[in-house]
């Protein structure tokens, strides 16, 4: 893999290991209470986990084509940061549509954590097909930014946690 996208995938993996090491052992109340109209803690995890499912299936499909795109550049920097800005103040957003409707309804936090190791190991596996020279490909189309790179893509899946992490910690 290639060094840059190994040190992203650590952190990220770093990142949701911390995440679930905090909630494995809550009780399954806990962990599936909710106010109205407001998400539980496995909602919001199960959130996580099909957005990245959704888009690793996407990332599948598009690295076929790899060779036939372009590179990114400035224009897509600069999309990104808007977009980890984003992440990073507290304002809601609206979870697309077919993310919502992917959304699995699982309750209990072990069958949670599995279906997202699954994920991460389908886009190890993804990762691991790039080749150095590809890694700024267009390859990942955001549904707020559009065509980004496959590290923006990963650092997304990084932003996207640390956005519903005051979510969780307030239902904590």
């Amino acid at each position: 893999m290639n060094s840059r996208l190994q040190s992203l995938f650590d952190s990220i993996e770093t990142q949701r290991h911390l995440l679930l090491s905090a909630l494995k052992d809550l009780p399954f109340e806990k962990l599936n209470q909710h106010l109205p109209n407001k998400w539980s803690i496995n909602q919001i995890v199960a959130h996580l986990i099909s957005a990245e499912q959704l888009s690793v299936r996407y990332i599948s499909k598009k690295i076929l084509g790899i060779h036939q795109t372009n590179d990114t550049g400035l224009y897509e920097e600069l999309k990104m940061i808007l977009l980890q800005i984003s992440q990073r103040i507290p304002l809601k957003y609206r979870a697309p549509k077919k993310v919502v409707e992917n959304t699995l309804n699982e309750q209990d936090i072990h069958k949670l954590i599995g279906q997202w190791d699954l994920v991460r190991n389908d886009l190890k596996n993804i990762l691991e097909k790039i080749e150095d020279h590809q890694i700024k490909r267009g390859i990942y189309r955001h549904v707020r930014v559009g065509m980004i790179n496959i590290q923006h893509a990963v650092k997304f899946f990084g932003e996207h946690v640390i956005h519903h992490t005051p979510q969780i910690k307030r239902l904590l």
